[in-house]
């Protein structure tokens, strides 16, 4: 064996420092190419105000979400309760060169117009309070009317029946989610005539404020035996207005749950409050969607309503047992085995439904880890409830499906919550005395829908005068007919000038369509629009009223819901004026969240879908996107 000369090692040695030295630099660009290639993101986070604990919290919980990005960069502004103030913070954050906006409203109507210029230009994701229109990338909220209808329930079942009072402390009177809430809380309470809840204070969300407010009118109401306060700050507040004034017979409840100090659920278990509804804030998921958004993920909602849960001295200690990580554990571990997905289609009625089944197969497909077992109810709510039955015998993992109606669900559905088997809604919704038996909706915003409709109607009005209309309804019972036409109402009953003569009940088929407008033509009725609630009604409707010699589109204004290609179709004919698109192409979102369910995460109560609107003027653009 050579050995190296002195001379010769200290070459060998050379050349290794410069090999290892050309690996480290090379090793170096890569890493800053990697670095490189990987975006920087400045997000723009708006408050309100930084006084509320919700507010607070919310912030915290947005700095730990992106804390785990190292290309996200956060601009908070504080607006202290100022709406004008919080319109030049996001003129502000707009000239910082923010990618994306994260606003959270202290007056909706007031921010509406800022939101709806920014988001023209960048993304902009809206938390708790949401804006009027649909001029945003995605909303984040609590479903409010429901939160209002526990916090009812939780108040009857408090006062056990006795006749008492109720004060209600609101947070801000424009505020649509106060409204919702309050509505929710009152509809509830309607089956209680003994309660009376006619009293209301308004506490602008500040714990002073709701404690000055009780404190004056409390000593001359005696009736009173509960308060119910619209944030656990303001029912901090109640408690002690009601604790300084020595009443030791008057109840608290409250909203949010935070679990921070003196927080809902620290005052719960305190014995401050006799309870509180958890409203979360969003915060968490804001990033997480927001990071979706930047880096162009296909499937975005348009709405993600986060669930909401009961907070008693009763359960207290049980919810904080549950929501420890260390006490957790999943339904199964998706890494294991298929997630086992029984899907219950309503039916072949239209095209829509035949691309949203199509979605579902299609999503399924692609994903080596669900095990799809699909049915066809074929129109027939007794075959439906028959099927998931079945689903339940072959104990699958989670049940998806379509109601036909929103009533008769009860004992399926409690049959299906007994055996530990989540259950997603999608395209339509049910009405169950619990709501806790069914997991998720997955689907459209059908009242938002129906307004869009009348928006448009109202900015296209056709004639002078009265604008005479005929309204053709889907199945009789169904939420999409029943929600569209919420919608359509509200927005007329806004404005002078529009009339529905007749509102007629289908059944989303072309033909129903067509005999339903046949016989409002035939009665010698003829309207400047029709509003179909999907595009196979507004198809056989153009059919009638070109058989009664008149041009659609011209003598008649037709609109609908759904946006498929035979609308396309017909709007590129001039025979259909306007379409307010209904995604159906669920498939990748059902999926999703029966992975996530079958794990036993928790995922949103509502996921809905980002929809458009299109016209005759647009369709020559927009058909070629259309894939359903």
């Amino acid at each position: 064996m050579r050995v190296p000369s002195k001379k010769g090692f200290i070459w060998l040695l050379i050349y290794s420092l410069i090999g290892l030295v050309v690996v480290m630099l090379v090793a170096s660009l890569l890493h800053l190419k990697a670095v490189k290639d990987e975006p920087d993101f400045l997000i723009g986070i708006s408050q309100p105000n930084l006084n509320e604990p919700r507010q607070l919290l919310m912030n915290n919980e947005i700095r730990k979400e992106a804390e785990k990005h190292k290309n996200v960069k956060l601009i908070f502004t504080d607006a202290a309760e100022n709406s004008e103030k919080q319109v030049h913070d996001v003129q502000k954050l707009m000239k910082y060169g923010i990618d994306l906006l994260i606003i959270s409203l202290n007056d909706s109507e007031k921010l509406t117009p800022i939101v709806t210029e920014v988001y023209k230009e960048i993304p902009v994701i809206v938390l708790g309070r949401g804006v009027t229109g649909y001029d945003y990338s995605l909303f984040i909220g609590s479903d409010n009317l429901s939160i209002g209808k526990k916090s009812g329930k939780l108040a009857a079942d408090l006062l056990g029946g006795a006749p008492a009072d109720i004060v209600e402390i609101k947070g801000a009177v424009s505020s649509r989610s106060v409204e919702e809430t309050s509505r929710g809380f009152r509809d509830y309470l309607s089956n209680s005539p003994s309660i009376k809840a006619d009293k209301v204070i308004v506490g602008d969300w500040q714990r002073d404020r709701a404690e000055d407010e009780l404190s004056r009118i409390l000593p001359s109401s005696p009736g009173v035996k509960l308060v119910f306060a619209h944030s656990d700050a303001m029912a901090l507040g109640a408690y002690r207005a009601i604790d300084a004034l020595g009443l030791h017979d008057v109840q608290i409840i409250g909203i949010d749950g935070l679990d921070t100090l003196n927080g809902g659920f620290d005052l719960v278990k305190q014995g401050v409050l006799s309870g509180t509804v958890t409203s979360p804030t969003g915060g968490r998921e804001s990033i997480q969607y927001a990071l979706d958004i930047l880096n162009r993920e296909k499937v975005i909602p348009k709405k993600i309503i986060l669930g909401s849960h009961l907070i008693t001295q009763k359960n207290a200690r049980e919810v904080e047992a549950a929501s420890d990580p260390g006490q957790m554990t999943s339904r199964m571990d998706v890494n294991t085995r298929k997630t086992k997905l029984g899907v219950a289609v309503v039916g072949s009625e239209s095209s829509w439904r035949a691309a949203n089944t199509e979605s579902i197969k299609n999503a399924a497909g692609q994903d080596l880890n669900i095990d799809l077992i699909m049915q066809n109810a074929e129109g027939s709510q007794d075959k439906q409830i028959e099927i998931i039955r079945n689903f339940i015998k072959q104990k699958v993992d989670v049940i998806a499906f379509t109601p036909i109606v929103e009533t008769g669900w009860d004992n399926v559905l409690a049959e299906a919550k007994a055996a530990g088997i989540p259950v997603i809604l999608t395209d339509r919704k049910v009405k169950v005395e619990d709501d806790s038996l069914w997991t998720t909706f997955i689907g459209s915003d059908f009242v938002e829908e129906g307004r869009r409709a009348a928006r448009w109607v109202v900015e296209h009005k056709p004639v002078a005068g009265e604008t005479k209309i005929v309204e053709l309804q889907g199945t009789a019972g169904s939420a999409p007919a029943i929600e569209r036409r919420q919608g359509f109402d509200e927005v007329l009953s806004q404005n002078a000038g529009f009339r529905v003569i007749a509102s007629e009940i289908g059944d989303f088929t072309t033909e129903s369509g067509q005999q339903l407008m046949s016989k409002v033509l035939q009665q010698g009725t003829v309207p400047q629009v029709v509003f179909a609630h999907n595009d196979d009604m507004a198809l056989g409707a153009i059919k009638a009223i070109e058989q009664a010699g008149l041009k659609p589109g011209k003598d008649v204004v037709v609109i609908s819901v759904d946006a498929t290609k035979l609308a396309f179709q017909a709007m590129l004919a001039g025979k259909l004026n306007m379409s307010v698109e209904c995604n159906p192409l669920l498939g990748p979102q059902i999926i999703k969240a029966a992975k996530e369910l079958a794990t036993g995460k928790e995922i949103p109560v509502n996921i809905i879908t980002a929809e458009s609107i299109f016209s005759q003027e647009t369709a020559k653009r927009d058909v070629s996107t259309r894939k359903y």
